[in-house]
């Protein structure tokens, strides 16, 4: 989307609250909170300073002009550069499924839809699909309706959640399910399509989806071969159909 990122926040779980408080005084208040735990070991605990230790991933939806007000914040006011606090990245949003759930995640920081953005030569895109606990069978059936192929369920706590019913009529719970896809570029959109008519907001899922550009992948060959396999199994059962047809009539 024209100037929307993902941003993703890991901190310690200790410090969660003062992150959340900085997003708060920046008007971003939908977040989404999973927990974790850091994996650094041996020359990389020495290097940067992280440690084995609980952390929290926040993911939030950030303008351009938001993000450099975060990113100022958590380097003055929560010392994110020093070894060991935490890191914080952004990623650029290709689409979102809803103009309402765009306003929604977006409340509060000024954004006005553009034109969606495009990186040459990506082949696939990410997909996450937000939605209630306990509904992620009800997406992935309407993913794989329109050709995906599988993904990756992620449990997380909603913040801002409260406000949706100032969009949707609806509330939304506060337990979350992120559900990972990734895709090629050309099934992207009828896969968001198809989650949004079958489990989107009308749903007990109550889903948005949106999407990221992937640059590059590693271990998905064996997928591709199964597709293009899959493809070529449809194109010569469309062939021999109209034979079938014929035969059936002259008999």
């Amino acid at each position: 989307m024209n100037g929307l990122s993902l941003m993703i926040s890991v901190v310690g779980r200790g410090r969660l609250p003062e992150l959340l408080q900085l997003m708060k005084e920046r008007k971003v208040s939908v977040n989404l909170i999973s927990l974790g735990r850091g994996t650094a070991q041996g020359e990389v605990q020495d290097m940067f300073g992280m440690e084995n230790v609980e952390k929290a991933v926040c993911f939030s939806l950030v303008t351009g002009e938001t993000w450099k007000q975060l990113k100022k914040d958590l380097r003055s006011k929560f010392k994110i550069d020093v070894p060991g606090t935490g890191i914080a990245f952004k990623m650029p949003l290709s689409s979102i499924g809803g103009k309402r759930e765009l306003m929604f995640l977006t409340d509060g920081q000024g954004f006005e839809r553009g034109e969606e953005e495009s990186m040459k030569n990506t082949e696939r895109e990410l997909l996450l699909v937000i939605s209630n606990e306990g509904y992620n069978e009800l997406v992935m059936d309407a993913a794989k309706s329109a050709g995906a192929r599988g993904g990756t369920i992620l449990r997380a706590r909603g913040t801002g959640m409260k406000q949706a019913e100032h969009f949707f009529g609806v509330s939304l719970e506060s337990a979350k399910d992120i559900l990972f896809i990734v895709t090629r570029t050309e099934e992207k959109n009828r896969i968001m399509q198809a989650i949004m008519e079958k489990a989107g907001m009308n749903s007990p899922a109550k889903s948005i989806v949106f999407s990221l550009p992937v640059t590059d992948t590693a271990g998905l060959t064996l997928v591709d071969a199964y597709a293009r396999e899959e493809a070529d199994q449809a194109a010569r059962e469309a062939e021999k159909a109209p034979e079938g047809t014929e035969q059936r009539s002259a008999e």
